[in-house]
């Protein structure tokens, strides 16, 4: 039982490495090409977000399809083309002299992204580990939260040293030589349910029910507004966060200063959530997070150039998203249920994912009006508070569902 538990240790802790690079190449690292891409090449900053929100795009229609092939056992082939595939548009990228080839990339980046980033992790962890998927996620999602504090210098240093394009060139072998023995050697060599074809077609009823149930759930769908409303307000932020204070004239120093802190903060959330606000109600854990948000926009928007501001929001921009990112993996199985996960995962990610892949031409199409990130701000601000109505809405309704049963119980 020990070298069980040994073993799964083990392999949380190598996919959540793998995780810390993954993000760190794929997701994090783009910000700091849009210059560098924007000066060599003559491109707009609507049409290089306009590449990244196609990619985004089709990691959002992925996702669902992604889930259920993990639901059925295939994990460890998903996560591992997911690699290879991510590797090569890197490769592809770094010898783009067009923007066609740019949107490629991106495209090929999107199913990447949904077959290797957290949702598929969560639900292969899920789906192995039904009676401690909660502690693993977390701890997956702590090492993870340090992507942008490794990799956000790491990209900056490469592009300052080797061109954009040497820096895409290293980045891509990163990720090839990192995630591909990770994830294969975690997930294992079968991850499927091997047996009769009756017990498969059981399972795959089993999920397929799971889903349609999960669409005439009311909580279901608040959680889905609560979640895209947040993801479109952070992928924005998150893809604009450099060139908004270039703009400003922060200097680089500070630029990287504020964007390496953002890991750490995230790291610390989750570390608080589990120690100090372990027996905090989910429930009540979510209103801080999507209140937080919102939160750190606000001074955003008054911090101009002063460090000490910057600071401060990135520790609460941060924290927000870290404990999210732990609220979105591990609250579908507090309210609703754990069959089917990856495939119910999948389908609230969806919408999540989509808006996230329209949100930075969103952003730059509303900066390119006047050539000012104060609109963005605010249209960021504004979504951000539809996030945390949806987040008590969904509560609320969980509640009143819940007391409802229990109320039908007694009476029987």
């Amino acid at each position: 039982m020990t070298a069980t538990s040994n073993g799964g240790n083990a392999s949380t802790w190598a996919l959540a490495t793998a995780q810390l690079v993954a993000w760190g190449v794929i997701y994090y690292a783009f910000s700091l090409f849009v210059v560098p891409m924007e000066s060599a090449m003559g491109w707009s900053r609507t049409a290089t977000n306009g590449a990244l929100s196609a990619g985004l795009l089709v990691s959002g229609l992925a996702s669902w399809p992604i889930g259920i092939w993990i639901d059925r056992g295939h994990g460890r082939q998903v996560m591992t083309w997911g690699v290879v595939l991510a590797t090569a548009m890197l490769v592809l990228w770094s010898q783009a002299h067009s923007l066609v080839t740019l949107f490629i990339v991106w495209i090929g980046l999107g199913v990447a992204m949904a077959a290797t980033l957290y949702d598929p992790v969560f639900a292969v962890i899920t789906r192995r580990f039904p009676d401690s998927f909660r502690k693993r996620i977390t701890l997956i999602t702590l090492v993870g939260g340090f992507a942008s504090t490794v990799f956000i210098p790491l990209t900056h240093s490469l592009v300052d040293t080797l061109g954009w394009r040497g820096a895409l060139l290293v980045l891509a072998a990163i990720n090839l030589a990192a995630c591909l023995p990770l994830n294969a050697i975690a997930i294992g060599r079968d991850t499927a349910r091997t047996g009769h074809a009756g017990h498969e077609a059981a399972t795959r009823r089993s999920n397929a029910a799971a889903t349609r149930r999960a669409l005439r759930t009311p909580t279901f769908w608040a959680l889905a507004v609560c979640f895209t409303a947040y993801y479109v307000t952070f992928a924005a932020l998150t893809f604009h966060l450099v060139p908004l204070m270039t703009e400003r004239s922060v200097s680089p120093a500070i630029i990287v200063a504020t964007m390496a802190v953002i890991g750490p903060a995230q790291v610390l959330a989750r570390v608080l959530w589990f120690t100090v606000g372990r027996n905090v109600p989910p429930s009540k854990m979510g209103i801080v997070i999507t209140t937080a948000f919102p939160v750190s926009v606000v001074i955003l928007m008054l911090a101009g150039k002063s460090p000490v501001l910057l600071i401060i929001f990135a520790m609460v921009y941060g924290g927000a998203n870290g404990m999210m990112t732990i609220l979105r993996g591990t609250i579908l199985q507090d309210v609703l249920w754990t069959e089917g996960y990856g495939a119910v995962s999948g389908l609230l990610s969806m919408p999540s994912n989509i808006a996230k892949g329209l949100a930075p031409i969103s952003a730059a199409a509303i900066w390119a009006i006047g050539h000012n990130y104060v609109p963005v701000e605010w249209a960021v601000l504004l979504v951000s508070l539809v996030s945390a109505a949806a987040f008590i809405t969904a509560m609320r309704i969980a509640a009143h569902a819940k007391h409802r049963s229990v109320g039908k119980v007694t009476s029987v």
